[in-house]
């Protein structure tokens, strides 16, 4: 596929992330997101892994959302939904398609690919490839040693308690992720773990969240250096091929040689992304065989952080607000754009949602853990 010829790559790279992008124009864009920067592919299986359909279908639910209520319908259209698929005991129970996206198309992930990378830790953690997370992280990237992190654990950094300085405002061309998109456009290796190596310490290692996308790049490299070897092929070895994933991905780089950008770019289609949540499910296990570490899953969502502090992310996954009791035990992957994978282990449901919303900011008319509760309800 090729870049949609109305505008240069960079010009449509910068209207993405300020989210003034015409809907058509968005849905293109998120469909062919893996030609806009450099990309490794991860390949798929030669044994593909069925998804079974449920004889029950889910065929729609009640929402109760900032005081209305909704029908799946109104879920599908008002927070434009490009693809639905809820698996329920490793079955499909519902499975919807929008917008013009098809089932053999990849849909852009951004900060799914967290969830994805921190779920490697946990592998890598079971092949012995690596140790403690609270080595510093300046043990697999020394370039890092004169900066702000030399004080900072791998666990701090996939935690974003690291108390570095940054400010994740996507629409806003000052913003230190818009700075690090800039250094992406340009492609030049080296410069965005030269960009991370230089940013202030505002608050002392372990203390404070704060959301930071180039901080799980810093993730993704220093396991590329742990493992000795990329991204994309670490998945594609111990997770995408053994998994079954029917088709091949596709992982943005830094440049055609450079490391993974960690905390986004992930490509994949809507399937394949349900046969990586029916494996977080299994808490990593395929079949028999266990690929991440037991009981990584659990440390990675736990509420309780190491300074005793409750909190709403754990190890690059997201942890629901348990206002409502139907969340409880549930964790889930977030990117801009409406872009979810729900996760239950305890009620064995899995919710992936793919969107076209409007702006990268947290943009919905239906509040998406509303929706969640309302599946989880109607298929218990």
């Amino acid at each position: 596929m090729t870049t949609p010829p109305y505008a240069s790559r960079s010009t449509l790279i910068r209207e993405l992330y300020a989210g003034s992008l015409t809907p058509d124009r968005l849905v293109a864009t998120l469909k062919t997101a893996d030609t806009l920067f450099p990309a490794a592919t991860v390949a798929h299986s030669a044994a593909t892994s069925p998804l079974p359909v449920a004889s029950r279908q889910l065929q729609s639910v009640e929402v109760v959302s900032a005081n209305r209520r909704y029908d799946l319908v109104d879920y599908l259209a008002y927070n434009r939904v490009a693809g639905l698929l809820v698996l329920k005991d490793g079955a499909i129970v519902r499975e919807d398609y929008e917008l013009g996206f098809a089932p053999d198309d990849r849909f852009a992930s951004f900060s799914l690919a967290k969830s994805v990378c921190s779920t490697l830790y946990g592998v890598a953690l079971q092949d012995g490839l690596l140790g403690s997370l609270e080595a510093p992280i300046t043990r697999y990237l020394p370039a890092l040693a004169h900066s702000a992190y030399r004080e900072v654990s791998l666990r701090q950094v996939l935690e974003m308690t690291s108390g570095v300085g940054w400010d994740e405002t996507y629409t806003d061309p000052a913003s230190q992720r818009r700075q690090f998109l800039e250094l992406q456009i340009a492609g030049h290796p080296g410069s965005l773990l030269r960009m991370m190596s230089e940013l202030p310490r505002v608050r002392t290692p372990g203390s404070v969240f704060n959301y930071n996308t180039g901080e799980t790049f810093l993730a993704g490299a220093a396991l590329e250096a742990a493992i000795g070897a990329p991204l994309a092929r670490y998945l594609h070895e111990r997770v995408w091929s053994p998994a079954g994933m029917q088709d091949d991905a596709r992982w943005w780089l830094e440049s055609p040689d450079g490391a993974a950008i960690g905390g986004s770019g992930l490509s994949a289609t809507l399937r394949d992304y349900a046969r990586f949540a029916r494996f977080v499910l299994e808490d990593g296990c395929i079949g028999t065989t266990r690929v991440v570490r037991e009981g990584w899953f659990e440390q990675a969502t736990t509420r309780l952080a190491a300074n005793g502090e409750r909190r709403d992310y754990g190890y690059q996954w997201w942890l629901p607000e348990v206002t409502d009791g139907v969340h409880e035990g549930a964790f889930l992957a977030m990117g801009i754009f409406g872009q979810r994978i729900y996760l239950h282990p305890r009620r064995r449901l899995a919710i992936i949602v793919l969107c076209a919303r409007p702006k990268p900011s947290d943009a919905h008319v239906v509040e998406d853990s509303a929706f969640f509760a309302a599946v989880a309800r109607a298929l218990d």
